[in-house]
């Protein structure tokens, strides 16, 4: 426990402005089971925002809301209101398409398209019409690689598949790609449990650097990931959001005892 709380307390949690996605009291289902219950959270700009708990405790499906990744379940209904700068992203006239551009999502496993490294960054810039004319399109491709720490270990070799990097580096190309719509939020789904600690450290470093430039959620199961690159922490267990707060709160003094026990080993 020790470690766990030098690190949250160590962070240093900025003020925020104003939240930039808000959710309140979302309901999932799939067919007749209930994954989540009456979630409401707020998702700031200026913080990274961890989501812990156990193994099947809805953390990633409730990720999975906020872009409206589970709309490619058949049997998945979302109930609620989620809202991102005030409009309400379940509308009818939202274009998905252009939602998950602006809500960009880095998935658990690295999945690079099989295509050259400049075409998997490029790929979402081309499709939303980004660039006009290939020096533009170079500029974001080398933009978007240096901002995920990516560039100076690819340059010379753009032409390259972008399946032929290594794991912690096809998860860098995903945040490049990712980045390379300018997305407002993104979305990081156990993006390092796939890696190694060398790697890992890589990722967690590219957080803290992209932190503020967008609102960034983070599932991991991973506690002391989460106490070092968050500021807020929501703790979800059977589907129900118990605690969610600043993040040297919940690991040095959570209000719930379910969080504490989690925190401490005693389940999960």
């Amino acid at each position: 426990m020790t470690d766990l709380r030098e690190i949250a307390a160590a962070e240093v949690t900025v003020p925020e402005s104003g939240p930039k996605m808000t959710a309140h009291n979302v309901n999932v289902f799939y067919g007749e089971k209930q994954a989540i219950s009456n979630v409401s959270i707020d998702v700031g700009q200026e913080n990274v925002t961890a989501f812990i708990g156990p193994s099947g405790c809805g953390k990633s499906t409730f990720l999975r809301t906020l872009n409206r990744m589970n709309d490619t379940v058949a049997s998945a209904r979302v109930e609620g209101d989620i809202r991102l700068d005030g409009e309400n992203i379940y509308d009818k006239s939202m274009d998905v398409v252009q939602l998950r551009a602006r809500v960009g999502m880095v998935f658990q496993k690295p999945n690079p398209f099989p295509k050259s490294i400049y075409e998997n960054v490029a790929y979402g810039p081309r499709i939303h019409g980004l660039a006009h004319g290939k020096a533009e399109m170079d500029q974001i491709v080398e933009r978007s690689l240096k901002r995920a720490g990516l560039w100076e270990e690819v340059k010379d070799r753009l032409a390259e598949s972008g399946t032929a990097l290594s794991g912690g580096q096809q998860q860098r190309l995903c945040i490049a790609r990712a980045i390379a719509v300018d997305p407002e939020v993104i979305l990081m789904d156990e993006p390092c449990s796939a890696l190694d600690p060398i790697a890992t450290a890589k990722i967690e470093e590219l957080i803290h650097e992209l932190r503020g430039r967008y609102a960034i959620v983070i599932v991991t199961h991973n506690m002391q990931q989460a106490a070092r690159v968050s500021q807020r922490t929501a703790f979800f267990h059977l589907g129900v959001l118990v605690e969610y707060g600043e993040t040297s709160a919940i690991f040095t003094n959570p209000r719930e005892t379910r969080t504490k026990d989690y925190i401490t080993g005693r389940y999960g």
